[in-house]
């Protein structure tokens, strides 16, 4: 079981910068993919990065790549999403997600691919 605790959120002006983090329990931490998604009121929840268990691999939806980086700390369990040059269409609900790694899984960037969520955290992009 893992529980997931995200940190962060906030209202920034558009062009600003936050930093999200994720707090993982567990001691395994390096055995999952960690995902981050987001919600905007209305809308589905959308997949924004990942990363593989030990940082080596990353994804990111087009949407935010080379605005956003994500990462890891396997010293302190956390996942990390920096987000540069933010927009207002960056608003939604940020959630954090956990999946045990798998050389069976070929993605990492579907709702469904993730078994454990934090409970969000929000971001709001003023223009």
């Amino acid at each position: 079981q893992v529980q997931l605790v995200e940190s962060g959120g906030g209202l920034v002006q558009a062009g600003g910068s936050l930093r999200l983090s994720c707090a993982a329990s567990g001691r395994t931490f390096s055995s999952y993919y960690m995902g981050w998604f987001r919600q905007a009121p209305g809308k589905d929840r959308d997949f924004v990065a990942a990363v593989s268990g030990r940082g080596g691999s990353t994804i990111y939806a087009d949407s935010v790549r080379g605005r956003f980086t994500i990462s890891r700390d396997s010293a302190s369990n956390t996942a990390n999403l920096q987000m540069n040059s933010l927009k207002p269409e960056d608003t939604a609900v940020y959630y954090c997600a956990a999946t045990l790694a798998s050389a069976f899984r070929s993605t990492y960037s579907r709702t469904r691919d993730y078994d454990y969520w934090g409970q969000g955290t929000q971001v709001t992009v003023s223009s």
